[in-house]
C-alpha cells in the first residue's frame, strides 16, 4: 500500500495537538463537520480508534456515520492512526 505525504509527516512524529485535517483521508470538509461534533484535535479521534479497539470495520463505520468519510478516506485514515499507534504507543 502506498501512503500519501500527509500520511507520512503525521506518523513521523508525536500527535501533541495537531488539528484533525492533519489526519491522513480528513480534508477541509471531513475536518470541519469532525469540528462540529467535538473531534476538533487528532489525538480526539485517537482516543475514538483506541475505544473501537484499534477494530478498523467498527472505526472506519464510526468515522463514515460521524462525517461522511467515504472508502477511502477512512480507509487512509484508519491506517494512519494504526502505523502512528504501531510507532508511538
Amino acid at each position: 500500500m502506498t501512503t500519501s505525504q500527509k500520511h507520512r509527516d503525521f506518523v513521523a512524529e508525536p500527535m501533541g495537538e495537531k488539528p484533525v485535517g492533519s489526519l491522513a483521508g480528513i480534508g477541509d470538509a471531513l475536518g470541519k463537520r469532525l469540528e462540529e461534533r467535538g473531534f476538533d484535535k487528532a489525538y480526539v479521534v485517537l482516543g475514538q480508534f483506541l475505544v473501537l479497539k484499534k477494530d478498523e470495520d467498527l472505526f472506519r463505520e464510526w468515522l463514515k456515520d460521524t462525517c461522511g468519510a467515504n472508502a477511502k478516506q477512512s480507509r487512509d485514515c484508519f491506517g494512519c492512526l494504526r502505523e502512528w499507534c504501531d510507532a508511538f504507543l
